[in-house]
């Protein structure tokens, strides 16, 4: 390795790079230290007439744009989802995290704060505007999971705290404030982001829930990116949230009905076709009032299976098991049948005209590949349906810490957990309270469960959770102009070092 910087060129060598097909291919990466971005090399030389000064030889290990994880709940002690009234502490916390999370090869994250106070929201949005800590991992922005969530699949959101939207997206803005859901650039201008910073918001709800379905359109029109998650929504729900600007399903098969072959309900989305009916998909009716009454009659009466009650256990298990078909699709379907049309019946052209002029794009899914939240069939099955939208996370919690040994540990409240491997349970009981699971772990489990390649599963955690976000023009790709964040990987998935806007952060020992 060559020690003059002098033009801050750095020219890596001898690697792999990651394509946004997730191929690998053998070439020399260029970067701009100074400026923190990726070059073309090319045009570089003859626009600069000057080669790199550094030459870093990498024998042979993959270049790989740095992990973006777009659900992590906190880490290292530190919970995104905790104010105790300092911001400077807060904050602390922050830069802790992405401080330490780059050992892992994550370089980017967004925040996620589950269900709270009402009060809270304006403050901790506020604080997790996009902020890069020097020689961490950028904070993106953040992402609001709850309060308008389905209360039988509500995971460890408090039951008290979840609530409609009954005035559709002005509620969102009553709870989470207006000034967080302002038009992207005019929410990026209004505090002291640095300019040209990458600001993402995130929201999971659950489509069915009143309100929430018309204010989908609303957010995504804002540059929100809008999760269905925490839900009971059927086929069609859930495929008319899609249409009205849904660009994700939150954490995949948890907390969500299972799938069924009558109706697949959300997870069904991935074997959408490109082209649907209208007669069969149109925009979503919200359900008359005496639906949903009975609807709410009929999920409380489900006999149900539930653990020992465990508060603020993994969000994403269920705690409440339902079967596959639920009170949900049986509302829909008396609500869809009152509602039949009379009539002549449409021509057999009208009926293909139907299914050829309105097309359908299949949103993207997160995934938990721990062995855990989802059998490494399930994983498969997925990913062979729709790999383009596949997006790896870890849905951390703050015990996540790879050098956390196995053992009791204190959590909160008076808990504790006993640690086994990727496993946590409560301690003293066989009751799986979620993973540690790190997202470098995820992309070496998903190589494992699909039998796909290293730079296949290299894309499910950088390229895809870009493109989900729009923001693949910076983040998550190796194309010039990007910020220069990396992880050099050996060829099974380990982290050997990190870089964040062309500055190496860390590398093992």
């Amino acid at each position: 390795m060559a020690a003059t910087t002098s033009n801050d060129l750095i020219c890596f060598t001898n690697c792999f790079l990651p394509q946004e097909d997730g191929g690998l291919i053998e070439k020399d990466l260029w970067i701009d230290e100074r400026r923190g971005v990726i070059l073309d090399a090319q045009r570089t030389f003859f626009l600069r007439k000057e080669r790199p000064n550094m030459i870093i030889d990498l024998g042979g290990n993959i270049l790989s744009p740095g992990f973006i994880d777009i659900q992590i709940n906190g880490g290292f002690g530190f919970d995104f989802s905790v104010y105790e009234g300092d911001d400077q502490t807060y904050r602390d916390g922050l830069k802790l995290v992405a401080e330490r999370i780059v050992e892992t090869g994550v370089t980017a994250l967004v925040p996620t704060v589950i269900t709270q106070e009402k009060t809270f929201y304006p403050k901790l949005l506020n604080l997790l505007r996009p902020w890069s800590p020097p020689q961490a991992a950028h904070l993106l922005g953040w992402h609001a999971e709850g309060p308008f969530l389905q209360m039988s699949k509500r995971g460890a959101h408090s039951p008290a705290l979840i609530i409609p939207a009954s005035e559709g997206f002005k509620t969102f803005e009553s709870i989470y404030g207006p000034e967080n859901l302002a038009e992207a650039e005019d929410w990026l201008m209004s505090g002291d982001t640095v300019h040209n910073t990458v600001g993402v918001r995130m929201i999971t709800a659950a489509p069915e829930v009143e309100g929430v379905m018309e204010a989908i359109n609303e957010a995504s029109k804002r540059g929100i990116c809008f999760n269905i998650g925490h839900s009971m929504a059927t086929t069609d729900i859930a495929t008319a949230a899609v249409r009205n600007g849904a660009r994700c399903i939150t954490h995949l098969f948890n907390a969500m009905p299972q799938l069924h072959h009558r109706d697949p309900a959300i997870i069904g989305l991935l074997g959408a076709s490109p082209y649907l009916s209208p007669s069969s998909s149109s925009t979503f009716l919200p359900f008359p009032s005496d639906i949903i009454s009975a609807l709410n009659a009929s999920i409380s009466s489900l006999p149900i299976t539930k653990e020992p009650p465990i508060d603020h256990i993994s969000e994403a298990l269920d705690e409440i098991k339902t079967p596959p078909q639920t009170p949900m699709l049986l509302a829909e379907q008396a609500h869809r049948k009152s509602r039949l049309p009379t009539g002549k019946q449409s021509s057999e052209s009208e009926i293909k005209k139907d299914l050829t002029t309105i097309t359908f794009d299949r949103p993207f899914y997160e995934i938990i590949v721990d062995g855990i939240h989802s059998h490494p069939n399930s994983v498969r099955l997925a990913y062979s349906a729709h790999p383009d939208g596949c997006i790896l996370i870890t849905d951390a919690m703050k015990i996540l810490d790879p050098h956390l040994k196995d053992g009791v540990h204190d959590w909160r409240d008076g808990r504790r957990f006993y640690k086994e491997g990727d496993k946590l349970y409560v301690e003293g009981t066989t009751t799986l309270a979620g993973s540690v699971v790190t997202l470098d772990k995820c992309v070496r489990n998903f190589v494992s469960y699909t039998g796909c390649s290293i730079g296949q599963a290299i894309r499910c955690a950088t390229y895809n959770p870009a493109r989900c976000l729009n923001i693949e023009n910076k983040k998550g790709t190796l194309r010039a102009g990007a910020d220069a964040d990396l992880a050099v990987l050996d060829h099974q998935g380990n982290v050997l070092s990190t870089w964040v806007k062309g500055k190496m952060v860390w590398a093992r020992k």
